[in-house]
């Protein structure tokens, strides 16, 4: 397996890099960044998974969410994927919202989408053999966190994947994607049109099930796609019937951007290394 690192920067005492990759799960040339922190003592260090939005790479959070000084800080490694496949290859569509740049953390069955966009299988197999192969020291341990897409695709992979992370957490995530426009879209192209093949791939469904990591949710009143695209009620209410703890937080005047996200990061920090051993 061939990693190739493309950047490397120094970062509040860690090491901030970028790699490239040929993703044989999602066959196209994929990128990735991983903050590794100084460890200066040499323990075991865990690793936190970063799901970003629509639109976004994996240098959005790079680069406008100052997490190194609090990765360094937990001492913790933080890996962040891109959010699809891509290339000139690779199926693609001219909304923002479906695509390159929305992958939506998913496995496709429909064409043209299925050759490339299986993002669940390589956030959940491929890529963490590569992490590990890169982190030295790792403790085994992982938790996983997100925004908007990204945040629904770490509370679904979390929550598909239980005894693997220790916690989700998620600002402004889409909870109940089969009922709002963002998730109808992409789960029509990707997954077809019979909604009963929906359920599997929505927050607001898998809640239901119980028994799943501890959940940290965050969510800005002045979000200029909240309530439409990221209404949480059922999310909430089907949680509470399968007795399932969610700590939701309404941020009154917090929009979407990274400026909601970077005011409140630290707290998530906490949240997941509480629920490392």
């Amino acid at each position: 397996m061939s990693v190739e690192l493309i950047e490397q920067h120094r970062s509040f005492g860690g090491q901030h890099n970028k790699y490239r990759h040929f993703s044989e799960v999602l066959q196209c040339d994929m990128t990735f960044s991983l903050y590794l922190p100084s460890n200066e003592s040499q323990k075991p260090i865990p690793l936190i998974w970063w799901l970003s939005g629509l639109t976004c790479t994996d240098d959005n959070f790079s680069h406008k969410s100052g997490f190194q000084r609090l990765a360094d800080h937990y001492q913790t490694a933080v890996i962040m994927p891109d959010t699809s496949p891509r290339g000139e290859q690779v199926a693609n569509d001219d909304g923002y919202d479906l695509g390159q740049g929305a992958g939506f953390y998913v496995n496709a069955t429909q064409e043209p989408w299925a050759k490339n966009y299986q993002m669940y299988t390589y956030i959940v197999e491929e890529l963490p053999a590569i992490a590990k192969m890169l982190i030295p020291n790792f403790s085994g341990e992982e938790s996983i966190m997100g925004h908007s897409m990204g945040g629904h695709g770490a509370l679904v992979i979390g929550m598909k994947n239980p005894s693997r992370y220790k916690a989700i957490s998620a600002f402004s995530p889409i909870l109940h994607p089969s009922k709002s426009p963002w998730g109808i879209k992409a789960f029509t192209a990707y997954l077809g049109e019979n909604q009963s093949d929906w359920k599997s791939w929505d927050a607001a469904e898998l809640i239901k099930d119980g028994n799943v990591p501890p959940i940290l949710i965050m969510q800005g009143s002045a979000d200029n796609f909240y309530p439409l695209q990221l209404e949480e009620t059922d999310f909430l209410a089907n949680a509470r019937q399968a007795n399932q703890e969610v700590q939701y937080k309404k941020l009154e005047g917090y929009d979407h951007s990274y400026y909601f996200i970077a005011t409140f990061l630290e707290e998530h920090f906490a949240f997941h290394m509480n629920h490392f051993q």
